[in-house]
């Protein structure tokens, strides 16, 4: 149980990290999640329509509409047309909103970095495969109602 401890200590201090940076930058928590997983689709070459982006932040049509608004306001995204489809209109994080994010979580990316420099090549897959199975694993939908505490500890 200690290292789930930690890993939720670890869970709360990033939300607290994407929370100062939020609202040092005048934004709304659900601002940066778009961004962070904007950015991830296009590390993995993907296309994210905002329907797409809508249902992966639990946002209804109306919410994805003003937080992509808000967002192309503040230069941080556009919407485009897409590379395969030319029908399909996608949403793209700007270069500058990359420069932006990485002036903030660029040193903590940077640190990370640094202490898996510390284990070898079947220590860092034993962490990846643990982190992606408890990512699945809050992914998935809840199987308890909130006020059934047989599972543990929260």
């Amino acid at each position: 149980m200690e290292i789930v401890h930690l890993l939720r200590a670890v869970a709360v201090e990033l939300g607290l990290h994407s929370a100062r940076f939020a609202h040092a930058n005048g934004m709304h928590p659900t601002d940066v999640r778009a961004l962070i997983a904007l950015m991830d689709a296009r590390r993995a070459g993907e296309e994210l329509s905002a329907g797409r982006l809508g249902t992966a932040l639990g946002l209804n049509p109306a919410g994805t509409t003003a937080l992509l608004d808000r967002l192309e306001r503040a230069g941080q995204v556009r919407r485009v047309r897409g590379a395969g489809d030319r029908r399909k209109v996608v949403v793209e994080v700007t270069e500058g909103a990359v420069e932006f994010g990485r002036s903030f979580f660029g040193p903590l990316i940077e640190r990370s970095v640094e202490l898996l420099h510390g284990y070898d090549d079947h220590q860092r897959g034993a962490i990846r495969d643990f982190l992606e199975g408890v990512r699945q694993a809050a992914a998935e939908p809840a199987h308890t109602s909130p006020d059934d505490t047989s599972q543990g500890e929260p």
